[in-house]
């Protein structure tokens, strides 16, 4: 019997609550394979979109575009791989997207709001319904790793009970029980990730954007940390992971797409190949 559906039931029912992390040890996943063990979640073309981008272009500066009359819609619950070679312009769309930056031309709409109406005052309230995992992790150093994850919770003025239970048990889930107390200089680079992914998931955003999330670990936590953003998903949370992990995108059946020198394609799973 494949236990990959137990697995990634058990991944949804950690995101909803009320789950140990030890009920689900890393040694229990099983080995990959390309065939995914359920189908897909589709979502209807009739869906509310999350993000609209109509013709954008990006440059810093006085510099070339980066990105050249990007136009795509992501709708509410989707979830994407975006790839592309190294250089290609993932970050930048990333960082439109968390509206980190305005675009040089075109227009955004971020939860139906077009964001060049926007005063700088109107853009937290909209970032702190978006998790970010990026590529540096951007851990606050004074802090512990559980006080790193438990910041958006504080930020939204969760009880301390919800928080101590919800922070505890995200991170024995992405194995890291052993190290809550300790400060991001004594963690590795992996660990270091796995925190970053902790900290963007657990106040359940509405968006999450994921910068290479898993190019700091094996294959094995790879997979765990991806079941659990498939779990998030199945919560309502739309989701964008940019990734070199072709492997990953083959054993995941969800859209693609594609940068290729600031130009973005729209591409078919098995269309996913190195870049």
């Amino acid at each position: 019997m494949d236990p990959r559906p137990a697995l990634r039931a058990r991944a949804f029912r950690a995101i909803v609550g009320g789950l140990s992390a030890a009920a689900f040890p890393v040694a229990e996943m099983p080995d990959f394979h390309p065939a995914r063990p359920f189908g897909t979640r589709r979502v209807q073309c009739d869906e509310p979109r999350m993000i609209r981008f109509e013709n954008v272009g990006m440059r810093y500066g006085a510099g070339p575009e980066v990105l050249h009359d990007v136009s795509f819609d992501l709708p509410q619950g989707d979830f994407r791989f975006l790839t592309g070679a190294s250089g290609a312009g993932k970050s930048s769309l990333l960082k439109l997207m968390y509206l980190f930056h305005r675009p040089s031309r075109g227009l955004i709409s971020v939860f139906d709001q077009d964001i060049s109406t926007l005063g700088r005052d109107q853009l937290p309230p909209l970032r702190r319904r978006i998790g970010v995992v990026f590529q540096e992790f951007r851990l606050l150093e004074h802090l512990s790793a559980f006080e790193n994850v438990a910041l958006p919770l504080r930020i939204n003025g969760r009880s301390e009970g919800v928080i101590r239970k919800n922070v505890s048990e995200l991170l024995e889930w992405v194995g890291l029980k052993d190290h809550m107390n300790a400060r991001p200089a004594t963690l590795s680079g992996g660990q270091k990730q796995r925190v970053a992914i902790a900290r963007a998931v657990i106040s359940k955003p509405a968006l999450l954007l994921a910068d290479e999330p898993t190019g700091n670990v094996d294959d094995r936590i790879a997979m765990r940390l991806l079941y659990l953003l498939e779990a998030l998903n199945r919560q309502g949370t739309t989701v964008v992971v940019a990734t070199h992990n072709h492997a990953l995108i083959q054993r995941f059946d969800y859209p693609v797409l594609h940068l290729d020198d600031g130009v973005l394609h729209g591409l078919a799973r098995n269309e996913a190949g190195p870049s």
